[in-house]
């Protein structure tokens, strides 16, 4: 995965609504901006009950947003990642459909997962109660097999149905999917959901051995197919940089949350320990299609005595904040007032979650590129995205408020805010400086300043962080100081909204 700073987006979004728009707007907009995209579900269909995330066919691009060609085009300038659903596919799909009217006679009657396929002989109510879901009920939805009722198991919607991935047809389906996604020039994979894909009897069917085990047997066939394996997995700290050490990227989930926590409270001891102990085979983000989690930062939610990187009501004090910047959206948009329970999740923009502070959102950024690993910017946060209530309330599903759709118009239009174009230049820095593939050093400078430190073979930079600078009636101070030296000559941007690096040097 080249060290450059990437956009992750859906194809209908963001332009025209097709991946050869994308494509154009990447190479003419942002051009040195983002080198590499994850274009998110674009197979068919791309708008099903999960925004694509419940493929009838994953093998195949939707026709209304192109073709596998169009990917491969795209591949000739940019790093492509795609998503590989490993846990579940549609309802909808040809082969749960033949389970559906065939019943054990269909030759797919294995790839998918009922209750009694992990507990033959029955479950207890203890081993029931120990299955670890996103959801607030049992993963199960009643399904007709050739007229017997069938519990499936549906670790997320009733509509996305689980696949047995140690069946050999479970296995045969995802191998057709790395081979697809290689054939077209795919240059890196994302696991979705892989933590749920490995289920047990008598443990918590999320992120066990047999769990490791499965990622480790997709690794390899990826590796095989030259594609770089990026997991998602959201879970306590601690299994993060575990699973680091086994793959070949994670993201950093815990660092959209703490840096919030920083620019709330001007407290840098949970974030400064983290960058001593967060693996640097991360995937940075501060956003994307889903909500901003807090149980990246909490304690572990299979074992509350575990501690989180800060307490408890460290964390509940982030959701208000969160809740009293958006002005309530983000509350009407998370929980049981949306139709996806995601209760680890908060759903709102980024940029709202800021309460639209344009400083404090050009610090985050900053933080985020300083950081060992590859920067990941959502198509909304490029943008400075604010909370879509119109949408929210259309759809009544909570992560739509992080989801809006920008025509080729509004990104023009956004692009000509200030808090847009210092964020480009911040990615053009980033993605221009041999710094940031050389050695780094994080260190305290006092008790309220991070500073973040790389040197290149011909550049160095630094970035101090000192979030107690930015608030209360200063909140619109910068609460970074960003210098760096290339063979133009020493450089200083104090405030990055007003003095973007471009207007000193960066080109």
């Amino acid at each position: 995965m080249d060290n450059k700073v990437q956009l992750i987006t859906y194809a209908n979004r963001f332009g025209e609504g097709t991946i050869s728009s994308l494509t154009d707007i990447l190479r003419s907009r942002f051009s040195g901006v983002y080198q590499g995209v994850h274009i998110l579900p674009f197979f068919t269909p791309f708008d099903g009950a999960d925004a694509g995330f419940d493929p009838v066919d994953h093998t195949a691009v939707d026709p209304r947003l192109g073709t596998w060609a169009d990917i491969t085009e795209l591949s000739g300038t940019h790093h492509v990642m795609v998503d590989t659903i490993v846990n579940h596919m549609s309802w909808r799909s040809r082969q749960f459909q033949d389970v559906m009217t065939r019943g054990e006679n269909s030759p797919y009657h294995g790839m998918f997962l009922t209750m009694s396929s992990i507990f033959p002989h029955g479950a207890t109510e203890e081993q029931l109660a120990g299955i670890y879901r996103p959801r607030p009920d049992l993963p199960f939805t009643h399904y007709s097999w050739a007229g017997t009722t069938r519990l499936v198991w549906t670790t997320f919607t009733p509509q996305q149905v689980d696949i047995d991935t140690d069946s050999p047809e479970g296995w045969d389906y995802l191998i057709s999917i790395l081979d697809r996604l290689s054939e077209s020039h795919v240059s890196s994979i994302r696991l979705d959901a892989v933590g749920y894909g490995a289920k047990q009897a008598d443990t918590s069917c999320f992120m066990t051995d047999k769990t490791f085990a499965l990622i480790g047997r997709i690794r390899d066939a990826a590796t095989e197919r030259g594609l770089e394996t990026l997991i998602e997995v959201h879970s306590h700290y601690r299994k993060q940089i575990d699973i680091a050490s086994r793959v070949d990227r994670v993201y950093d989930f815990a660092l959209p949350p703490l840096l919030l926590h920083s620019i709330f409270t001007g407290d840098i001891t949970a974030l400064a320990h983290w960058t001593h102990v967060r693996p640097n085979n991360a995937v940075t983000v501060l956003d994307t299609h889903d909500g901003i989690g807090v149980i990246d930062v909490g304690p572990d939610q299979l074992d509350h005595n575990v501690a989180g990187l800060i307490p408890d009501a460290d964390v509940d004090d982030l959701v208000t904040t969160i809740h009293r910047n958006t002005r309530g959206e983000s509350m009407a948009a998370t929980g049981a007032a949306a139709s996806n329970l995601d209760l680890y999740q908060i759903n709102s923009t980024y940029y709202s979650a800021l309460g639209c502070n344009d400083q404090h959102y050009l610090a985050a950024r900053a933080v985020q590129f300083f950081l060992p690993g590859v920067p990941q910017v959502y198509y909304v946060g490029a943008l400075a995205g604010s909370n879509d209530m119109d949408l929210l309330g259309r759809t009544n599903v909570g992560r739509d408020i992080n989801r809006h759709y920008y025509g080729t118009r509004e990104i023009d239009e956004n692009l000509r805010r200030p808090v847009v174009r210092s964020l480009n230049a911040l990615c053009r820095l980033r993605n221009t400086l041999d710094a940031f593939d050389g050695v780094f050093a994080a260190s305290r400078e006092s008790d309220d300043t991070l500073v973040l430190e790389w040197t290149g073979d011909t550049t160095r930079a630094r970035l101090d962080f000192q979030p107690s600078r930015s608030m209360g009636v200063d909140n619109r101070r910068s609460p970074v100081v960003l210098t760096w030296s290339d063979g133009q000559g020493d450089h200083i941007c104090e405030d990055l909204l007003s003095d973007p690096p471009s207007a000193v040097g960066v080109r």
